[in-house]
């Protein structure tokens, strides 16, 4: 972002969510010497795009997490937002305190099932624990059925079968092409490509009828899975892959004529909330069509710092648009498949920049902290 910058009195940042958004914003505003708070209901970032090798590799997950206060100091505080006036330009949280804002970034996210997502209040100790029990979970279960061939689904089949070749992982999706439809068809048929290499059994253009009678992630052995088109599987895990949501509860009440019907804000070319100019939205709760990705947030967060640096010094705002997709899917440690800009990779290039270790330095040096 380039050296600090002259700030006028009263000028304060709030960032709403610690996620990938959250921590590029915050950092981005320490760098130029802008007052702010970064407000997240945890005490430690997750580095997401591992939760699921932290789900089977046991002690990987303490490497996920990354305390916000060693990096953020007073700047931080712990604490979920019950709302947001853009009126009095108040964050208030849970328990009536009030963090006063002349400039807001929502960062919230979306949330979904765990292991892919983890948005409980914990503490690191307790989120790392949650992990390692699931761990588990996993190791005594002979077979596995993963719901879901989206990215988080495929992900997670390959890692548990990376770790555990002998189990039985079985990936059941609801459509025939698997990961996300905005990935060109050869990279989409390399995912398939891949799962079939390493053993996982694919029930494509199917649905669990029954989901919602069953356990997730805990092992409960010979547990019967009913399809929509009558087929009976049996596994001893489940884990869900699918339903992920925007998380929108801290503004919900008071942007709502912004939101879009998924609970996204829409946003302008400057990542300015519709009907504010001092509301940016980042991540995977701006309204963009675009894969709701990390790299993506990153992005956006540079946008939303920038273009409050240039309003607070009279510069013309910068505009972000949405380019070729670029998406690396991590296939358990040794394998992966992707493409940069719209071109697909070979999948050594993308096990060797993304699966072997998640990108998970990328996080602890943005965080300016040692990876234990």
């Amino acid at each position: 972002m380039g050296g600090q910058v002259s700030v006028p009195e009263g000028v304060h940042v709030v960032v709403v969510g610690g996620g990938f958004g959250g921590i590029a914003a915050a950092q981005q505003l320490k760098s130029a010497g802008v007052s702010f708070t970064l407000v997240d209901m945890r005490d430690a970032f997750h580095h997401n795009v591992a939760a699921l090798r932290a789900s089977v590799e046991p002690g990987f997950a303490q490497r996920t997490f990354i305390p916000y206060a060693e990096t953020f100091g007073s700047s931080f505080v712990q604490g979920r937002v019950e709302r947001v006036d853009p009126e009095t330009q108040m964050v208030v949280l849970q328990g009536g305190r009030e963090i006063q804002y002349s400039h807001l970034i929502l960062c919230t996210g979306s949330d979904g099932p765990f292991p892919g997502k983890f948005n409980t209040e914990a503490s690191l100790q307790n989120a790392v624990q949650t992990y390692e029990d699931f761990v588990q979970q996993i190791q005594v279960a002979d077979s596995v059925l993963v719901v879901g061939g989206g990215g988080t689904g495929v992900e997670m089949a390959a890692e548990i079968k990376t770790e555990y070749p002998d189990k039985k992982v079985v990936l059941i999706h609801s459509r025939i092409g698997l990961a996300d439809p905005q990935l060109v068809h050869s990279v989409r048929q390399q995912v398939k490509e891949v799962l079939l290499e390493k053993g996982v059994e694919l029930v494509l253009g199917q649905k669990v009828s029954n989901l919602s009678e069953l356990p997730l992630n805990v092992t409960q052995k010979d547990l019967e899975v009913k399809t929509d088109k009558g087929e009976t599987l049996r596994t001893d895990l489940i884990i869900s892959c699918t339903g992920i949501r925007i998380n929108s509860a801290a503004y919900a009440s008071s942007l709502a004529a912004s939101m879009a019907e998924d609970g996204a804000l829409k946003v302008n070319d400057h990542l300015q909330v519709q009907g504010f100019s001092n509301v940016y939205a980042v991540g995977d709760c701006a309204d963009l069509q675009e894969p709701k990705l990390a790299y993506h947030a990153g992005l956006h967060a540079s946008v939303a710092v920038g273009n409050i640096l240039n309003s607070l010094s009279g510069k013309p705002l910068s505009t972000y648009s949405t380019g070729s997709v670029t998406m690396l899917l991590a296939m358990g440690r040794d394998d992966g498949v992707g493409q940069f800009n719209g071109f697909r990779l070979p999948r050594w290039m993308v096990a060797l920049g993304k699966s072997r270790d998640l990108l998970l330095w990328k996080s602890w040096r943005e965080m300016q902290q040692k990876q234990p």
